[in-house]
């Protein structure tokens, strides 16, 4: 684990401060509470502040309490409270629909994270576990992810000179073949993974997508390559979609007619 930024903990360690009593603090409460020099305070309010994380009182000069900002963090994660919850629900009912193992991701910066899973009740299946992290361009929830950033975005996450892990001896380690696949991935709607992060599964994937439109997950199906063929891979493109519709709709989206 890497060092803990001062600067950020102090920050930090003032937020939590207004969890406790009405909610309002002035900077002496702080200094008071927090045991930091009154300086340093100064300057951790006025950018707190100027960042809408805090936010003066009206009619009551020098005190502060929690800003916009706090409120827009908590229901975001909210709705990824919401995202995994539900997703947990359409994976349950995909995997009794096949019998394979299905996911749900989100991206974290090159990596996705499951948030929700459901075993194959077969004895050849794929391990794994929520909360689970592999680097995004192995597998297909994560190019399914990649694929529907704007490029900038995509440029800024995997730049052309990107050292991307390898896996397995399908996994893709070359920025612009991964660029090429992603084309494809957003042509086609769908993602393929083969035996790219694990030799012995391959997956495919939908997006998941908010009321606004937004790609904000993926949801997946992983076969052991005993079951998987190119019948039970298109067969299993249209379940991964209808899946991931389907969770869509439960985050409020609404697709076009």
């Amino acid at each position: 684990m890497g060092r803990l930024v001062p600067a950020v903990t102090r920050a930090l360690d003032i937020l939590e401060l207004f969890l406790d009593g009405d909610g309002t603090l002035s900077a002496p409460d702080i200094v008071r509470r927090l045991q930091l020099p009154r300086t340093t305070v100064h300057e951790l309010v006025t950018t707190l502040a100027a960042r809408s994380y805090i936010t003066p009182v009206p009619g009551q000069p020098g005190r502060y309490r929690l800003g916009v900002r706090p409120y827009q963090l908590g229901s975001r994660y909210s709705e990824q409270l919401d995202l995994a919850a539900e997703g947990q629900q359409v994976a349950r009912s995909v995997a009794e629909t096949c019998d394979e193992t299905v996911h749900v991701a989100i991206l974290e910066g090159t990596d996705v994270i499951y948030i929700a899973k459901v075993d194959s009740t077969h004895a050849v299946r794929m391990v794994s576990a929520a909360g689970r992290r592999l680097p995004a361009h192995c597998t297909s929830v994560g190019k399914m992810l990649l694929a529907s950033l704007p490029e900038p975005e995509l440029g800024a996450r995997i730049p052309d000179d990107a050292d991307l892990v390898r896996m397995t001896p399908n996994s893709i380690t070359d920025p612009a073949a991964l660029r090429e696949a992603l084309v494809e991935i957003r042509s086609r709607g769908v993602a393929v993974e083969s035996r790219e992060s694990n030799p012995d599964v391959s997956c495919v994937a939908a997006p998941v997508r908010d009321r606004a439109g937004h790609v904000v997950a993926a949801l997946s199906i992983s076969v052991p390559m005993i079951r998987w063929s190119d019948e039970r891979r298109v067969e299993l493109e249209q379940l991964a979609a209808k899946g991931a519709g389907q969770l869509s709709e439960r985050l409020g989206h609404r697709s076009a007619v």
